[in-house]
């Protein structure tokens, strides 16, 4: 690790210096250089970067924050500033650090958000055992829960935080061999559903480029996203747009209303299709809203239970994807299987509804606007039949190599 690199620990010293000065002196006497950023609102005298360095980076953050009617305004300003100054120091920071409950866990958190995925990010949290995904989103952060309080050192807090220590000192000074190769890299979607379809399509594409397969269940999408917009894919084959569905009819795997905003932004090359959109997740059967009990139902485990979409939901999806399709300016090609979106919605399985795919792929064809650049393509297949992942092999390699 270049010695001009350092590991950022970053905390509220006016309340918990003593814990964010442990945890920086043990990274230390791991041999890793460590820096601990002031993240006070109010600011201290303590950090070795302090919290005015920190309101600099953004402009007007001084202002916003001591003029905060509240202190939760004065944190939200903070986490901003923060924010900007990660990203100003991002080519100097090893690894992320961060200790607090729930108020420090939101200020600290979107910071470790800002650095790239690969670079070492760990929270120490009071919150750490509950539902941490407001926290984590699509990054590769790791939540470790303190046990008690980070409210003074005790016998069990040493042993918390000096293990976090560790694990942040570890991974810094892990050096990742580049790999030998320098295939372009492709973001593809998949579900237990169009598995055989992606399978297929990687098979026939990894001897070009580096494949990464993205479970598509809501965080799984929004990564997808996130590898997009940073310029890490060369192009995106979203085969399943399942997530859509948990959008719109208020599923638990949502990716969110940014969902597909990544190929509009970016133009890379994009390969879409209907996968998985005859079904919305919910958890346990129990949890499924009172709104949708009569609805067709399978149980696809104690945690996981699907429901078919109906024709007037496969409308609304068509018609918000063609809208996001029309909004590409890069070569788009969204393919159509006609015989089926998933495993279980093809003749004879318990979601085979063909007036429900006939409303899907009739409001795609109406609404997305065609041109030479952008082209919808109906396969008479369904989506998990050899031809149907040649035709997406195909289509991605004519737009790729134009």
């Amino acid at each position: 690790m270049s010695k001009d690199r350092f590991v950022a620990v970053l905390g509220t010293c006016d309340t918990k210096f003593d814990e964010l000065a442990y945890v920086r002196d043990y990274i230390r006497k791991s041999g890793v250089v460590a820096r601990l950023v002031d993240v006070s609102p109010r600011g201290s005298q303590h950090g070795d970067i302090s919290a005015k360095d920190v309101k600099a980076a953004l402009e007007g953050a001084t202002q916003r924050i001591s003029g905060a009617a509240t202190r939760g305004d004065a944190v939200s300003a903070m986490s901003e500033a923060l924010v900007a100054w990660t990203r100003k120091n991002s080519d100097s920071i090893s690894g992320m650090i961060g200790l607090g409950g729930s108020g420090n866990t939101a200020l600290i958190t979107p910071a470790m958000r800002a650095l790239s995925i690969g670079v070492p990010k760990v929270m120490v949290s009071t919150v750490a055992s509950g539902n941490v995904a407001p926290y984590v989103g699509p990054n590769d952060i790791a939540m470790m829960y303190s046990v008690v309080d980070i409210a003074g050192l005790n016998s069990i807090s040493r042993r918390v935080l000096a293990n976090a220590a560790g694990m942040i000192a570890g991974a810094a000074k892990t050096e990742i061999e580049p790999a030998a190769s320098d295939k372009p890299a492709l973001g593809l979607t998949m579900f237990g559903v169009t598995t055989p379809c992606v399978e297929q399509v990687v098979k026939q594409l990894e001897d070009k480029y580096e494949c990464f397969v993205f479970h598509a269940t809501g965080t799984g999408g929004q990564t997808m996203e996130k590898l997009a917009d940073s310029g890490t894919l060369a192009g995106i084959l979203d085969i399943t747009t399942t997530e859509v569905a948990d959008l719109l009819m208020g599923g638990v795997m949502s990716a969110g209303e940014d969902r597909i905003g990544a190929a509009i932004r970016s133009r890379i090359p994009y390969v879409g299709s209907c996968g998985a959109l005859d079904m919305v997740n919910f958890g346990g059967k129990a949890t499924v809203p009172d709104k949708y009990k009569d609805r067709q139902l399978l149980v696809h485990n104690e945690q996981v239970t699907l429901m078919r979409t109906t024709p007037e939901e496969n409308t609304r999806m068509g018609e918000w994807i063609a809208d996001r399709l029309n909004r590409m300016e890069g070569l788009v090609r969204f393919l159509i299987p006609e015989k089926g979106v998933s495993i279980i919605d093809v003749e004879g399985a318990p979601f085979f509804d063909a007036k429900a795919d006939k409303a899907l792929f009739d409001a795609l064809e109406k609404n997305v606007k065609q041109t030479a650049n952008r082209r919808l393509i109906r396969v008479p297949h369904a989506i998990n039949a050899p031809e149907f992942s040649d035709a997406i092999v195909a289509n991605f390699t004519e737009i790729a190599e134009a």
